[in-house]
């Protein structure tokens, strides 16, 4: 038995921050963004949206998609690094507002890589028999921990949702594998330093500016690219696929030029099977996979057999790849 993603959903905040507005914000310009990042715009939540509320909207059209109701939900896993609390967690918060009575709630925390984390799990709990349904959500407000002073990293970051049905029932994309990794020693790479019981939030941290995202650009740069190639061919390996047999490569949207560097590792796939939304929603950290994966669903265009590789790179270090198989059987 193997599990399945059987209906994907996403979420996206309606506000739009481009480049000319951050142009006015600090001192960049859209031409300095594009050529580093490929990014144009990105996705702010309100100040009423949270983690929780966009992973709401994300999971009820998981669920349509999905064709499951609420009692069917056996457990909900939510990746997040922006948690509307410390506790209680995002996923009670959810479990609540869609009525998911018979669900058990946890959230995890792998920062980019926390939708694969999600995904590994899942697929574990459905292959042992302990759970049907599981509900799998990423949902990020990194608006809310990005300095819009530091130009360096306010142009990389946006809010979103992402939402998956995984069961081991009916049609969709087959889990065939998911390889993970992390790396600790390289946690001071980038991170959040305020906030938590090493530096709870004091004056001092909040003029120090502890509490927004920090990050040593050119060194997290080259430690994704790396990691992430070796998780996708690791991945390839264990279910002995051929890199050429792979359809579709849907990357982490950190930033174009990392995308573009992992292309060039795999030589036999074509550039326009490369799915790409970092131009339009900038980096959402670990919905960013989810949200670009539903609306490759969504356009039709995956075919029967199709193979897809999912890859990401994230803060911890943490990192991870996932093969998927579409199938229209149950």
């Amino acid at each position: 038995m193997k599990a399945k993603i059987i209906g994907t959903g996403s979420y996206l905040p309606k506000k739009i921050l481009s480049n000319l507005d951050l142009e006015r914000m600090v001192e960049t310009s859209d031409e300095w963004i594009v050529s580093r990042t490929g990014m144009k715009e990105r996705r702010i939540a309100d100040d009423n949206e949270y983690p929780s509320t966009m992973g709401v909207e994300a999971c009820k059209l998981a669920m349509m998609d999905a064709k499951v109701t609420p009692e069917e939900i056996d457990f909900i896993i939510v990746a997040t690094l922006t948690p509307d609390y410390i506790f209680p967690s995002t996923a009670c918060l959810i479990q609540e507002s869609l009525g998911l009575k018979s669900a058990a709630a946890i959230d995890i925390q792998a920062a980019c890589t926390g939708y694969l984390y999600a995904l590994s799990i899942a697929k574990s709990f459905i292959e042992s028999g302990v759970y049907n349904n599981i509900l799998i959500v990423a949902s990020e407000k990194l608006s809310s921990i990005v300095d819009y002073e530091d130009r360096s990293t306010c142009v990389l970051f946006g809010d979103g949702a992402s939402a998956a049905v995984v069961s081991k029932n009916g049609p969709g994309l087959s889990v065939e594998s998911v390889c993970l990794g992390a790396d600790g020693e390289q946690a001071e790479l980038l991170m959040l330093p305020g906030g938590g019981s090493r530096n709870p939030a004091t004056q001092k941290t909040v003029n120090e500016k502890l509490h927004y995202i920090k990050m040593a650009g050119n060194e997290v740069f080259k430690h994704a690219v790396r990691r992430m190639e070796a998780a996708s061919k690791q991945c390839l390996d264990q279910v002995q696929i051929k890199e050429e047999e792979v359809s579709w490569l849907v990357p982490h949207q950190a930033n174009k030029r990392i995308i573009e560097a992992i292309a060039k590792r795999f030589t036999h796939l074509p550039s326009d099977k490369i799915f790409i939304t970092v131009d339009r929603y900038g980096n959402t950290s670990a919905s960013s996979i989810g949200i670009a994966l539903d609306e490759l669903m969504k356009t039709n265009t995956v075919k029967e057999g199709e193979n897809l590789l999912l890859t990401a790179f994230g803060s911890g270090f943490t990192w991870g790849a996932s093969l998927l198989k579409f199938t229209r059987n149950a």
